[in-house]
């Protein structure tokens, strides 16, 4: 049918630039965030791309039905402001009709929502946790750059010269900053270094050669200098870098249904399965609320529309919280949809009903 592809072509291009405009809003925030943690040294500039493509799935869950239902009500606000749905109206096309050659694609979306929730963005998830806890433990000489001072936490190093197999160092620059009170910071210089690899040690050792330690208290003249000709520095792993989350989130769905009577995993089992068909209810509340006359504008009842929705989001995560500490069950997920679809269809039937509450009042008051 020609108003089905018409209809589809316009929902579709306007929600995927909508989409992609919100994602690049919402990556870019956390790409400046872990660019931020890449000018510490806490973090290997060269795998931010490949940490925001696995954190993509998770925020497209919530991005891809907010970004669904904004291209609904702006492309059925254009049809009521360009005259166009009076046009279809008096062709005895109503909204109701159109929602229901809506529907074929709303499903579509649905089902993307499914993947993402279910499948995509568990994995991407535990991907990230993999890649970054990798990182967590990349302290001290694991972040040196040849030439350059790199902080990692009490940590700052100096390297003149660097192998290609990042074991064999020149010309060293050490500081480490005291950790209590009243203990000196500790500065090192020497001429080489060599990494020694223990076996399930996470700190990096390395063999110092040539140098001197000096010990200085901050604030005082007062400090202590040795030479050597060989010494053993061990940094321990930066506690402070925490990046792995034990959250459920990264759960496989069909680990989470093995697990399904612990009420944490019972509420993610429950997110992941219902809040895709908020992708229906964007629809429904759609139709029912992009309802303007062509003088008001398009962008009128947007605002609202987009709080009401966004209250459907806030009340499914508010679910999900309520039922991981065992104040209600996960039938409150379906329970909240419902709801919701019940107050799309009143809106939807508010021109009718109008007048008929409308004369009922008239007629009580007579």
């Amino acid at each position: 049918m020609i108003i089905r592809r018409y209809l589809v072509k316009q929902v579709i291009s306007t929600s995927l630039v909508v989409i992609a405009l919100l994602t690049l809003i919402m990556m870019g925030g956390r790409l400046i965030k872990y660019f931020g943690v890449a000018a510490q040294g806490r973090l290997d500039a060269g795998i931010l791309f490949s940490i925001i493509g696995y954190r993509l799935p998770e925020f497209l869950t919530l991005i891809l039905p907010l970004g669904f239902f904004i291209g609904l009500m702006l492309v059925f606000g254009r049809l009521y402001v360009d005259h166009e749905m009076a046009v279809l109206n008096g062709s005895g096309v109503s909204r109701h009709q159109l929602a229901r050659l809506l529907v074929p694609m709303t499903l579509v979306f649905l089902i993307a929502q499914a993947g993402l929730m279910l499948w995509a963005a568990p994995w991407g998830i535990r991907q990230f946790e993999a890649l970054t806890t990798s990182q967590a433990v990349r302290t001290g000489f694991d972040l040196v750059r040849p030439k350059e001072f790199i902080s990692s936490g009490p940590y700052t190093i100096y390297a003149g010269d660097l192998s290609e197999d990042r074991k064999n160092l020149k010309d060293i620059f050490f500081y480490q900053r005291a950790q209590k009170e009243g203990k000196p910071d500790v500065m090192i210089l020497a001429q080489e270094a060599t990494r020694i690899e223990i076996p399930n040690d996470a700190a990096n050792v390395v063999d110092l050669v040539q140098g001197r330690r000096y010990e200085i208290y901050p604030g005082t003249p007062q400090y202590t200098q040795a030479e050597f000709e060989s010494y053993r520095l061990r940094l321990e792993s930066n506690e402070e870098v925490e990046f792995a989350s034990t959250d459920v989130e990264a759960l496989p769905t069909s680990q989470l249904w093995k697990n399904r009577q612990d009420p944490v995993v019972a509420s993610e089992l429950g997110w992941r399965v219902f809040v895709p068909f908020a992708i229906l209810i964007a629809l429904i509340l759609a139709v029912a609320l992009s309802e303007v006359s062509p003088r008001q504008g398009r962008y009128l009842k947007l605002f609202p529309a987009l709080m009401i929705f966004a209250s459907l989001i806030v009340a499914l995560m508010a679910v999900k919280t309520r039922i991981s500490k065992q104040e209600m069950g996960i039938w409150a997920y379906p329970l909240i949809l419902i709801a919701y679809a019940i107050a799309g269809a009143l809106f939807s039937r508010k021109q009718k009903l109008g007048p008929k509450i409308k004369k009922q009042i008239q007629r009580v008051r007579s």
